[in-house]
């Protein structure tokens, strides 16, 4: 089923692509994982991590200016509206993949969708979500290119969300593909990126990511960050 995901991800990609619509959007979760390797080039980087779920992260839904209706531009591939929770979160479902779009919770927050009219669809306002469209890159996928964020902001991103998990299996998942990006990333000689965007985040985010290197017994990285045992 693997190759099934991956090709019908890449037809996914393309059908936005040709809409413009990725220039409204970020590709977020671990789906962003095999399409890093193009960053990582020239160095050792296999990634296998993959799910059903296909994340985009809609920064600044008003600024939409694209009208499209998204179940009918994925229909013929398959995908059929469908709905999450007792809330009415709607996402695209195909028995290989779910696209989902995602939205940064601000303020007080809200359990409720967010509406994209633009797109005739809606979605789930998550907090931490500003964090990963700080710093964006832009990764060629064929012949056209992917906005999703930086490995670094990934990463730490990944390592303050493991702190809040409820299920420790998801939890080990989050911290394996963080640890896996942050030490290609030093490969890489972007140790400096690596610390930025973590000064970039809040005191209370820096020490949920600390917690966790500390609890993984992650030295270098704690090096990288310049904080020692008595810190954080």
């Amino acid at each position: 089923m693997e190759k099934n995901q991956f090709e019908l991800c890449l037809k996914v990609l393309k059908r936005l692509n040709e809409q413009k619509l990725l220039d409204d959007i970020i590709l977020i979760g671990s789906w962003c994982m095999p399409f890093y390797k193009e960053f990582f080039s020239g160095i050792k980087y296999l990634s296998t991590y993959k799910t059903r779920d296909v994340d985009f992260l809609v920064p600044q839904p008003r600024r939409i200016k694209i009208n499209i209706d998204i179940g009918a531009l994925l229909k013929d591939f398959g995908f059929v509206i469908g709905y999450k929770g007792s809330k009415g979160f709607m996402r695209l479902e195909h028995e290989d993949l779910i696209v989902e779009f995602l939205s940064p919770e601000r303020g007080k927050g809200t359990d409720k969708p967010v509406p994209l009219p633009q797109l005739k669809i809606n979605a789930h306002a998550l907090r931490f979500l500003d964090f990963l469209a700080e710093t964006i890159i832009k990764v060629k996928v064929e012949d056209f290119y992917v906005s999703m964020p930086h490995p670094a902001t990934f990463a730490l991103h990944k390592l303050i969300i493991s702190e809040r998990r409820a299920n420790e299996e998801k939890a080990e998942k989050d911290r394996s593909m963080a640890f896996q990006l942050l030490n290609a990333l030093i490969e890489k000689g972007e140790d400096k990126k690596i610390k930025e965007v973590f000064c970039s985040s809040p005191i209370k985010w820096q020490k949920k990511i600390i917690k966790v290197i500390k609890e993984t017994h992650n030295k270098k990285i704690l090096e990288i960050l310049e904080v020692n045992s008595e810190e954080a």
